[in-house]
């Protein structure tokens, strides 16, 4: 497991709205945390609670994943 700091950079990353970064941040992963990492982000961009530039920063990252 990662530490918190770790997880921090990789959120980060992946919240960055670089597709770059996004895309190392995502590659960086195993299979299954890539999937975890998928489910969150969806519910991130869909659900309410989220402040709207997570939401945007949440769409930019499955977007460059190739979700929409």
């Amino acid at each position: 497991m990662k530490d918190n700091r770790s997880l921090e950079i990789m959120w980060e990353r992946l919240l960055s709205r670089q597709p770059q970064q996004i895309k190392a941040a995502f590659e960086s992963l195993a299979p299954d945390e890539r999937q975890a990492v998928r489910n969150h982000l969806k519910r991130m961009s869909e659900e309410p609670g989220w402040h709207p530039e997570q939401r945007l920063s949440a769409q930019a990252a499955l977007n460059t994943l190739g979700e929409t």
